[in-house]
């Protein structure tokens, strides 16, 4: 996908579309995609060590304190980080390095000045959210809501601060955003 290793943050709320467009970027030759650690529960179907590192609380701390992780994040009272030694491998290797992070993640790295192409995927509307979150069927409703409530903060964090983001692209069509995601990291 590029002659030069990069480095490729994606963000945007729980139900934004992020991981289907990462899903489908993965497909691409020449991109290697970051697999994070969370302290959160296994999801029906998830493989460990493919679509997560599942780690205890207490380990992930650990690992967090001996800075093993290029970024890391408290969200939705699980944590989240990038594991550090894969994205340099990548890039020294010329590929593009795609990273799924919460925004919190994304402020760490802009503050590290961490140079890559940051995009945030936004849903159309917050209904629209809230209804791919019920289609999910994998959240309580409780969960639900502190996701559309944490999804109300992020999306006014990315609009509002203009140093965090290069792009903000609102995912109303998957085909079409992710087209213009490849857009983005061809340019």
């Amino acid at each position: 996908m590029t002659a030069q290793g990069k480095l490729v943050v994606i963000s945007g709320p729980s139900g934004a579309g992020k991981t289907s467009v990462c899903k489908a970027l993965k497909q691409q030759a020449g991109v290697e995609f970051s697999v994070s650690a969370t302290t959160r529960a296994m999801r029906p179907g998830e493989i460990a060590g493919v679509d997560y590192h599942f780690l205890a609380y207490s380990d992930f701390e650990a690992r967090a304190k001996r800075g093993e992780f290029l970024e890391w994040a408290s969200y939705n009272g699980n944590l989240y980080g990038t594991p550090r030694w894969p994205m340099d491998a990548a890039i020294a290797r010329g590929r593009t390095f795609l990273l799924e992070i919460e925004v919190k993640g994304t402020k760490q790295l802009r503050e590290q000045r961490v140079p890559g192409l940051y995009l945030f995927i936004a849903p159309p509307n917050l209904a629209a959210l809230r209804e791919r979150l019920e289609r999910r069927g994998a959240n309580t409703p409780a969960d639900i809501a502190a996701r559309v409530r944490i999804a109300e903060e992020e999306i006014v964090a990315a609009g509002s601060d203009q140093a965090l983001y290069d792009h903000i692209l609102v995912n109303e069509d998957l085909a079409a955003t992710i087209r213009r995601v490849e857009e983005l990291i061809r340019s």
